[in-house]
């Protein structure tokens, strides 16, 4: 009887196990197993020969849990029937079914939560960490297996070839963005100090999201938009330069949506007569356009700023490739930035932001929580979506688990923004 209850608990561990490793290989990820993989130590060999062959790797797991199951289940539909039951309940019924049925039915209870479901959550939260660890003992069953796998996967790459041309083995030679998206998070949330994370990760995570950034989450909008009329004189157009510090300016004619190019603070060197001398040309794109196309355009038609343009042909905004590449590298901060972009920490809990800063830039270099979504990109627009309108100044809206106070507002746009946490109100 304990020779029993000992074969049976063993069997238990090993289909854990193995039930466990097998969603851990293949919930694991595989950049970082090319990294394991890549270092000069005993497990690193290990993994290398065990997971060359996924197939195989997988084959070996269920081999074992099958074999574990199996040993099981003659061990303990005898042990069941002693434990749970006498005699006395057979009493006038088929005992043959009476058995089957309370055998099946405990055992698979028991297996289910012991060898099944607790492992595999277990195994898959910790899914790298559990491959690399027991990386040995699989060895031993790989080649302990090896045969008997071996026959198999022979007999599924017939079956494969011959109705789905395929075999059961597919390289793929290169790693999937959501792969290197994985893990840089991983390494992200692994470090201690967030500060001193070395800068060419976080480029490398801009990089990772590059290519799903639109036209639109990049731009200057319309609202904040310097720009002259085709008519105005040049002396003005001089004082403006001065004024805002940019360095190009669109022109238009009669009407903002009418923007006919674009003069650079350079031609005003040559004392023009007029706009129409040294107005310069504009790319147009639209707002759903990507800002890797963007760039494309930019780059073949030699130009270094478009104008967006809306569902409806109306100005959107503009967009540089400076703003293009500040999604690439960060903010490229210049003297006009940091007076039109205030950021500002007032204490551990409380701060002061431009309305323009993006709300998914303040989380991460400030460590906030502010909800995002695809419906804004600023912190202007996270309040104009939620109160459905341009707040009063000194107007508060509550946003779990923060309160934003209006600091500054016109009448057309939020200008900064108070943010405290509700608990050190």
């Amino acid at each position: 009887m304990i020779f029993s209850d000992i074969v049976i608990l063993i069997c238990l561990i090993f289909s854990a196990f193995f039930s466990g490793m097998e969603i851990a290989f293949v919930s694991s990820n595989r950049i970082y197993l090319e990294i394991e993989k890549s270092q000069r130590s005993y497990t690193s060999r290990v993994l290398r020969n065990i997971t060359k062959k996924p197939s195989r790797f997988i084959a070996t797991m269920l081999l074992g849990n099958n074999i574990a199951l199996v040993v099981y289940g003659i061990f303990a539909g005898e042990r069941i029937l002693q434990f749970f039951f006498s005699d006395s309940i057979l009493i006038g019924q088929d005992p043959s079914i009476i058995i089957v049925f309370y055998q099946t039915l405990i055992s698979t209870i028991v297996i289910l939560l012991t060898a099944e479901f607790l492992p595999k959550v277990f195994f898959q939260i910790y899914a790298n960490l559990s491959v690399k660890i027991f990386a040995t003992p699989i060895a031993f069953f790989y080649y302990l297996f090896f045969p008997i796998t071996y026959l198999i996967i022979k007999f599924t790459d017939i079956v494969l070839k011959r109705f789905l041309k395929t075999e059961s083995d597919q390289i793929q030679l290169s790693f999937s963005k959501v792969e290197l998206g994985n893990y840089i998070e991983e390494q992200l949330e692994s470090t201690d100090d967030k500060e001193s994370l070395d800068s060419e990760i976080q480029i490398f995570q801009n990089a990772l999201d590059f290519s799903e950034v639109k036209a639109k989450e990049a731009m200057v909008p319309r609202a904040e938009l310097v720009a002259v009329e085709e008519n105005t004189p040049i002396s003005e157009i001089k004082d403006l330069f001065i004024e805002t510090g940019f360095s190009k300016i669109p022109v238009y004619k009669n009407t903002i949506d009418k923007i006919l190019g674009y003069v650079h603070v350079f031609d005003m060197l040559k004392n023009p007569k007029s706009l129409q001398n040294i107005l310069l040309p504009l790319a147009y794109v639209p707002e759903s356009m990507l800002i890797n196309d963007v760039l494309k355009i930019l780059t073949r038609q030699q130009k270094s700023i478009s104008v967006v343009i809306d569902e409806y042909g109306g100005i959107s905004g503009i967009i540089t490739v400076e703003d293009i590449v500040e999604e690439l590298f960060g903010e490229i901060e210049d003297e006009y930035d940091s007076v039109n972009h205030v950021e500002k920490k007032l204490s551990t809990s409380t701060f002061n932001f431009s309305a323009r800063l993006e709300v998914d830039y303040i989380n991460q270099k400030y460590g906030l929580s502010l909800p995002e979504t695809e419906f804004y990109e600023t912190i202007g627009g996270l309040v104009a979506y939620n109160t459905g309108e341009i707040p009063k100044k000194g107007e508060q809206i509550k946003i779990s688990p923060y309160t934003l106070t209006i600091k500054k507002v016109s009448a057309t746009k939020i200008e900064e923004v108070i943010i405290t946490e509700m608990n050190e109100i």
